[in-house]
């Protein structure tokens, strides 16, 4: 696979049906994240950690890419996660609604693993849309 396949399949087959055990065949064990540019490390066991997290939040959550553009080591997607909000987020009860939330992801991929994952997502718009928040 090249990196853009591979970012496409990690996303779409080993995180949207939840093949966890598989994370160290597409994670770095150096794999660091960038926040606001700084990088954090996480490694695989971190990956696994976030991934468990927004399952508990959107238990049947999907990530479909739209596009990717490609960079040197770096994969950028655009995708859309759905998943049926189950679990509290941000202090926000869970509604049982079905959510679509499109993000940027952008995955640093060096000999065939993501070794630098950072990103956004587009979680404003999709809770103005349904009421889960609202202007002050």
């Amino acid at each position: 696979m090249n990196k853009k396949e591979l970012v496409k399949y990690f996303y779409e087959v080993i995180v949207s049906e939840n093949m966890l055990d598989e994370l160290s065949k597409y994670i770095s064990e150096d794999c660091m994240q960038k926040v606001g540019g700084k990088p954090i490390f996480i490694g695989v066991d971190g990956m696994k950690q976030h991934l468990l997290a927004l399952k508990e939040t959107y238990p049947d959550y999907t990530l479909k890419i739209i596009r990717q553009y490609i960079d040197g080591d770096y994969v950028i997607s655009e995708v859309i996660m759905k998943g049926t909000h189950k679990g509290e987020f941000i202090g926000i009860k869970p509604t049982n609604k079905v959510l679509e939330i499109t993000g940027v992801n952008i995955d640093k991929v060096i000999d065939g693993r993501i070794v630098e994952h950072g990103g956004a997502a587009n979680t404003f718009e999709t809770f103005f849309e349904h009421h889960l928040i609202r202007p002050v």
